[in-house]
């Protein structure tokens, strides 16, 4: 990582710390996202991205050491395929620890969580030292962000950190898929 993007990464990791949101590049969109312990701060993106909570959310990690804390594993060839999309533009749904907060699960039992190969998206895990939320930078219904830009237009106010960086080459969110059935839920 430069010099500048380090800066902005340190950044980026103390505005988490503090209970702030923050938007970032991934592989395909610009993410909306906060520390993923911190009630408060994720009840603040559900109501500015305007997103009910029992939806749940997507976590997104440098490794999976950083997504331990709020899943469970399934069965080794279950695990065997996760472990081979990663890192990549994979999202895989988990069985939820029962520590793992409502207000990241929703009503489900599992949790969406991604071993992100966004060079810059898996730095900023690695500097905030944990999983962060991450959902679309955008309202619900929204076209979702590509550029600095349009955060900047759509959600600037709301945001207090903005992590400059090019999106990922990926034209579509991540894939879903259930790592206990392997049913694929978005392509």
């Amino acid at each position: 990582m430069t010099g500048a993007g380090s800066i902005h990464l340190r950044r980026a990791a103390r505005v988490v710390a503090a209970g702030g949101l923050i938007a970032y590049p991934t592989e395909a969109v610009y993410g909306l996202g906060c520390d993923p312990r911190n009630g408060a701060a994720v009840r603040r993106l559900l109501a500015v991205k305007q997103r009910p909570e029992n939806k749940g959310l997507i976590l997104i990690a440098a490794d999976f050491e950083q997504l331990a804390p709020f899943v469970e594993e399934v069965g080794p060839e279950s695990m065997a395929a996760v472990h081979q999309s990663w890192p990549g533009p994979f999202t895989w749904l988990l069985p939820a620890r029962p520590s793992t907060p409502p207000w990241l699960r929703g009503d489900h039992e599992t949790l969406a969580v991604r071993v992100t190969a966004h060079p810059l998206a898996a730095a900023l895990c690695r500097c905030c030292g944990t999983a962060l939320v991450s959902t679309s930078a955008n309202r619900s219904n929204q076209p979702p962000a590509r550029t600095a830009t349009e955060v900047r237009a759509h959600l600037g106010a709301d945001l207090d950190y903005l992590v400059p960086g090019d999106c990922g080459p990926e034209s579509r969110p991540s894939q879903i898929c259930d790592a206990r059935t392997g049913r694929l839920l978005r392509a």
